[in-house]
């Protein structure tokens, strides 16, 4: 098995697209007008439009909705990306700060009020962890 994509489900996939393409620097490619997808080289942020919900379940997943997921991004310095991103994010739910497991954490929210982390590995431990 391999963990492919985590996709949020949202009512407006232009917004959110636009969002994590500034925050990122990746450009999504589109499937239509309902989805889109950025790709990274471990994995894939999906964003799909309410509308796709019927097609696995009607009423399975509500937009804007979560309150148990954090989407996370390993990036380069944590503390350079937090100065670019304060024209970009509206809600910083912490500065960066350096988490007891070895890395410097900036956790915000994106427009839909998903948790979203950068980090970046700071320990020997984490940066061991993560360089392999």
């Amino acid at each position: 098995m391999d963990f492919v994509s985590i996709r949020i489900i949202t009512g407006d996939v232009n917004r959110l697209v636009d969002f994590y393409e500034n925050i990122t620097g990746v450009q999504a490619a589109w499937g239509n007008e309902d989805f889109a997808e950025l790709r990274t080289t471990h994995g894939t942020l999906a964003i799909g439009s309410t509308r796709t919900v019927p097609l696995f379940a009607p009423g399975s997943a509500r937009p804007a909705d979560n309150h148990t997921v954090i989407i996370e991004f390993l990036v380069d310095d944590v503390d350079t990306l937090y100065e670019k991103l304060k024209n970009a994010v509206e809600d910083f739910v912490t500065e960066p700060t350096t988490m007891p497991w070895g890395n410097r954490a900036l956790l915000f929210r994106d427009p839909d009020g998903n948790l979203v982390n950068f980090f970046t590995p700071v320990t020997p431990e984490a940066i061991e962890k993560f360089s392999r």
